[in-house]
């Protein structure tokens, strides 16, 4: 970003020392009750949401659709519903007052608009109109006031935080223009952020539109005709050996190990590149000679054949640059090698990635709180193919369009990245903010 946000880096201004360490001379340290006061949400079921009416928020969705300051909202009530809830005014931050980790309880967003809203129960509320709502929104969820909130959780399965405890909660309070400078700041980014999310969700949509489109031949690209041809898998592709290596025996050795819950949530891309993937975990140097020559090679799909929900039912990644590494499949996995060479890399990747793999994959799952496939179900689904030189030039079309998504990708990354280091900056005084 290139705009100029008129910030002076002037460390010579006196800084004192405090319980929440070091903060600018001409700043105050305040406890919550010493700005507001608290109140509970209330009401708000699940079964009491619909699409219209009046706006509300429970506290799971603070954990999943708000960030340091609310929106838009996604959930609503009846006016006879409101009745049972508590009603929000502007300036007032919403905690949430259960989570499952100590480490996110306590999440917080400042609600800044002036129609009303509703907050439902385990949702605590700090009210308040000394302090800039907006700035209060970014620091609360921030380094300092975080690391308090996690020391006052209280249990273990399910955690909670409470108003008494909130309102010890000690935060560094600037004079008020600094507070409204550091929110404009810091506002400035959000707005980059999410203009390049709603592009990236835009881009995702086009993708997948254009996917369906060229990998079932309802479109097909300038120069290509003639009927494509339908296989079994097992016509195509040969079962290659997976290990079943727990995590335990995963550590500092040479060879990468791709465990099933890896496909499932850290590699979401049809294709897999692995030369130099610091993000694969490798086996320990002692379990490597128990490896034969089952590596893995260019063009190999691996594929999960378990899941906890239908959605990750046939999650798969395809194998590429393993020119200068080595790499197994591991625990729950399938790996398919196309030894008849009918189909073309990259192409492979993108086909399995597609629903019409998926669906066929999930309509021979079995299982209740775990879903799994078999090498025989497997065996069985069907895969149209036209010849070769279209696969790769449908490859050619999916993969350029997901370079350009994955552009913007890096980008919303050094956003997110720029304003986490902002507001480690900003909200502590260590860079100052001119008002006038």
């Amino acid at each position: 970003m290139s705009k100029s946000l008129n910030i002076s880096n002037d460390m010579a201004k006196d800084f004192k020392l405090t319980a929440i360490g070091a903060i600018p001379a001409d700043w105050d340290v305040k406890s919550l009750k010493e700005i507001g006061t608290f109140l509970k949400g209330k009401g708000v079921s699940k079964s009491e949401i619909q699409e219209e009416g009046l706006p509300c928020l429970t506290y799971g969705e603070l954990y999943t659709r708000h960030n340091d300051v609310i929106k838009r909202f996604t959930s609503f009530i009846s006016e006879e519903s409101a009745k049972n809830s508590t009603e929000l005014k502007f300036g007032d931050i919403l905690f949430a007052g259960s989570g499952e980790t100590l480490k996110e309880i306590g999440k917080s967003s400042a609600f800044v608009d002036d129609f009303p809203a509703y907050a439902g129960g385990d949702i605590v509320i700090l009210r308040q109109t000394s302090q800039n709502p907006y700035f209060l929104g970014y620091l609360l969820n921030n380094g300092i006031v975080s690391k308090q909130k996690h020391r006052l959780g209280q249990g273990h399965s399910v955690v909670h935080i409470y108003s008494s405890s909130l309102s010890k909660l000690q935060i560094p309070v600037p004079p008020l223009p600094e507070q409204q400078k550091i929110a404009e700041i810091l506002s400035t980014w959000d707005q980059a952020i999410s203009t390049t999310q709603k592009l990236i969700d835009e881009l995702k949509l086009r993708n997948k539109g254009l996917a369906q489109q060229l990998l079932t031949g309802k479109k097909r690209l300038k120069g290509f005709e003639g009927e494509w041809k339908e296989y079994n898998l097992g016509d195509i592709f040969q079962f290659i050996k997976a290990y079943s290596f727990p995590r335990e025996k995963l550590g500092e050795g040479e060879i990468y190990y791709l465990h099933y819950g890896d496909i499932h949530v850290k590699f979401r891309h049809p294709i897999l590149s692995v030369d130099n993937n610091q993000t694969i975990p490798k086996l320990k140097y002692e379990y490597e000679e128990s490896i034969g020559s089952e590596l893995l090679q260019n063009g190999d799909l691996v594929i999960a054949d378990a899941s906890e929900d239908t959605k990750g039912i046939g999650d798969c990644v395809e194998i590429q640059n393993t020119q200068n590494s080595k790499i197994i499949a591991g625990l729950h996995t399938i790996v398919l090698r196309d030894v008849n060479e009918l189909t073309v890399d990259l192409f492979k990747g993108y086909y399995f990635k597609s629903e019409i793999i998926r669906n066929q994959l999930r309509r021979m799952a079995t299982g209740i709180s775990v879903y799994g496939i078999s090498k025989t179900s497997v065996k069985k689904v069907k895969m149209k193919l036209p010849l070769k030189n279209e696969q790769k030039a449908i490859a050619k079309v999916l993969y350029d369009a997901d370079k350009e998504l994955m552009l913007y990708q890096q980008q919303l990354d050094t956003l997110k990245e720029q304003k986490k280091g902002l507001m480690q900056k900003l909200l502590t005084g260590e860079i100052r903010v001119k008002t006038e």
